[in-house]
């Protein structure tokens, strides 16, 4: 599954790296700490997160994640999105709140063989 079939069919909104939406998912990490996802994400995963400042940028380039999903209706600064488009980091949005977000994730992926 591509990060175009996410945002298609969970209705997300792109924030930055709209010409990389081909970037496939290999699976998804939630938290809202920097330190655990440098020390637990994946390479390829999709992190979800409420968080909206431009450290989340350097943590999903460090890592390699397929993109990271702002939670909850925030909106990413100004400067979190410069620096997106900068790195090369899809930046996502959704008004939905954690839980929901995920359950409806996983249904794709297991639906995909993903998980």
């Amino acid at each position: 599954m591509n990060i175009e079939n996410v945002i298609n069919e969970l209705g997300l909104q792109v924030f930055a790296g709209a010409d990389k939406t081909g970037r496939q998912v290999k699976g998804a990490y939630v938290s809202d700490l920097l330190s655990d996802v440098m020390g637990k994400a994946r390479e390829g995963e999709l992190w979800i997160t409420m968080q909206t400042h431009k450290n989340i940028i350097a943590v999903a380039s460090l890592k390699d994640l397929s993109a990271i999903l702002i939670v909850n209706g925030g909106r990413p600064e100004e400067e979190t999105i410069v620096a997106a488009e900068r790195e090369g980091v899809i930046l996502l949005g959704t008004g939905d709140r954690s839980f929901s977000t995920c359950g409806k994730l996983y249904k794709m992926m297991e639906r995909d063989a993903l998980v």
